[in-house]
């Protein structure tokens, strides 16, 4: 296993060589500050014991950095054209594996052997939600999870409860607690991106604040409730489940919720109150 710290790679120099160009939709900006990319990894508190699951890659600076400090590293990268490169980058270091797929299809357990690992991931922020699901409800489980995203959305997702909550910040925080560790500036990736980026570290629950039985109900809830978020949940959820308000306003108050109040005032304990009056709801 590598321990000295990964040389910096030229990023234009590969793209060139390699005849690639970025794709904004795949979200790629590549970051290759050294120092930035040592601050991840310290961040992430990667151990010679750790396994770690990198998503989106990317041309590898800093999956390098994360082999010379981990066992071992799975990246999983969507983009079928910038393997090679990636491939490349990552000659020599022995403890990475390259896999090409999208994390959403793949099963943790078909490319993870140990017990407990950890993921690390540069990733569009509209897809935070549905990884977090399935890397959470699928085995075996990541410990932590270290995101780069947008800073703004980086706020949304660490809002403290009590605050205006967004259903992105509930999706993250029914699994653990995130907060920002880091600022990242546009001038480290290339190309720079049209805003600034932080890391959250998500240190997760043993088990979801919402039961595991009522996941699937709170997310259709929340969804339903954020669809109108203008609107009173009483209208929101009527709209969002094709329910007459009646209905929503007796499922609400059976909650113990104000029917009159938004989406995005409710806490994770009152969302999880009202999953379980929906699921009671629809057994009678």
């Amino acid at each position: 296993m590598p321990t000295s710290t990964p040389p910096p790679l030229n990023t234009a120099a590969i793209l060139q060589k390699y005849g690639l160009r970025p794709k904004k939709k795949l979200g790629q900006n590549f970051l290759q500050d050294p120092n930035i990319l040592n601050k991840i990894v310290q961040i992430a508190e990667v151990s010679e014991t750790d396994t770690v699951l990198e998503i989106g890659p990317g041309l590898g600076s800093l999956t390098r950095h994360l082999a010379a400090s981990a066992k071992e590293v799975v990246a999983v990268e969507i983009d079928s054209w910038i393997i090679p490169a990636l491939k490349a980058s990552l000659d020599g270091y022995a403890n990475s594996k390259v896999i090409e797929g999208d994390m959403l299809e793949i099963a943790p357990s078909e490319i993870i052997s140990a017990p407990e690992y950890l993921v690390v991931a540069n990733i569009p922020y509209y897809i935070t939600s549905a990884l977090l699901r399935h890397l959470l409800e699928n085995n075996p489980r990541p410990n932590r999870m270290i995101l780069t995203i947008q800073k703004e959305v980086a706020k949304r997702i660490c809002v403290p409860e009590g605050k205006k909550m967004s259903l992105l910040a509930l999706s993250v925080q029914v699994y653990g607690k995130p907060e920002i560790a880091g600022h990242i500036p546009a001038g480290a990736f290339y190309p720079p991106p049209k805003v600034d980026s932080a890391i959250i570290c998500i240190k997760l629950y043993p088990k979801p604040r919402i039961p595991a039985s009522l996941l699937d109900d709170f997310f259709l809830l929340a969804k339903a409730g954020f669809s109108q978020k203008r609107k009173t949940l009483r209208n929101a959820l009527a709209g969002g489940l094709r329910l007459f308000t009646v209905k929503t306003e007796s499922l609400l108050r059976a909650a113990e919720i104000d029917p009159r109040r938004r989406a995005e005032t409710l806490n994770l304990d009152e969302w999880g109150r009202l999953s379980k009056e929906w699921v009671e709801t629809k057994k009678s």
